[in-house]
């Protein structure tokens, strides 16, 4: 038996050298990751739910015990991803929450803010509102001065040609070329609109990076179910130099809050994307 095991010893290691990082780390249980990411978010100990414990239980390991372990993704852009999320989705107690979680784990105001002010170009004005208001109650809550900064970098003569540069550099001319075939004057002006307001008004503002943007946006459109939009922004993506891994962490990050469906959709797309052709993968 010993003379077996002494055989078998070399193969072990073998495969475990073989299995994926998160499989090599120390056993812990989900409950306990739970138990230390909630409280590094949200700098309070867990506790168990007065009227739904069961449903509370399974939320809490799932997302803190598990799904922020999957992915190379820091606190800080975890916590953005999830503000995004809820801010479309308009689950605005939760999002009350997050938002001093994303203040706690370091991101700055401005970052906080600038996040949901990107999503005003896909979820309308009204949502945002509705979640710059809960922002600003937080900042208020926690001393923080308002109005903050502004960020913005184009006047009404530049922000045309800003949101162009910004525009072909990740897209290119494609929504352009689809908007030919409309009848005038919309034909011209639909495209106007788009560059000079989502890629001047929004995109060009400080606060986050280009990165940080077209991964957040590509969150926002899985959330808001826009699905035609999303190959285009997975490609802007890869241009902006995010990776598919980093895609793909982000969508998981955003799986308990938007749903599995729109999420699972957002999956496959990224999955059959080349990331170096931009192209589609047939498999």
């Amino acid at each position: 038996m010993q003379k077996t095991m002494q055989l078998l010893l070399p193969f072990c290691l073998l495969a475990l050298q073989t299995l994926p990082a998160w499989a090599q780390e120390p056993h812990q249980t989900r409950a306990q990751k739970a138990d230390e990411t909630f409280k590094r978010l949200f700098a309070a100990d867990r506790q168990p739910d007065p009227t739904d414990p069961e449903l509370m239980q399974i939320l809490q390991e799932f997302i803190f015990g598990e799904v922020f372990s999957i992915g190379d993704l820091d606190d800080k852009t975890r916590e953005l991803i999830t503000v995004v999320s809820l801010s479309s989705i308009q689950t605005l107690p939760q999002l009350k929450a997050h938002i001093n979680a994303a203040l706690h784990v370091g991101n700055e105001p401005l970052a906080v803010r600038e996040a949901i002010y990107l999503c005003a170009p896909f979820i309308g004005f009204p949502r945002t509102l509705n979640a710059i208001a809960v922002f600003n109650e937080v900042a208020k809550e926690r001393g923080i001065a308002l109005p903050l900064p502004p960020q913005g970098t184009v006047s009404d003569k530049t922000r045309y040609e800003k949101g162009l540069e910004i525009q072909t550099s990740l897209y290119g001319d494609e929504v352009k070329t689809a908007m030919s075939s409309l009848p005038a004057p919309y034909a011209q002006k639909i495209p106007y609109i788009l560059t000079s307001f989502a890629f001047g008004d929004f995109y060009s503002r400080q606060g986050l990076s280009e990165k940080q943007k077209e991964l957040l946006v590509l969150v926002i459109l899985a959330a808001s179910r826009a699905d035609k939009q999303l190959s285009a922004h997975i490609i802007g993506n890869f241009k902006a130099g995010n990776s598919k891994e980093t895609l793909l962490a982000a969508m998981v990050q955003a799986m308990p809050y938007i749903g599995m469906p729109d999420t699972l959709t957002a999956i496959n797309l990224i999955k059959n994307t080349d990331e170096s052709t931009y192209k589609p993968i047939y498999e």
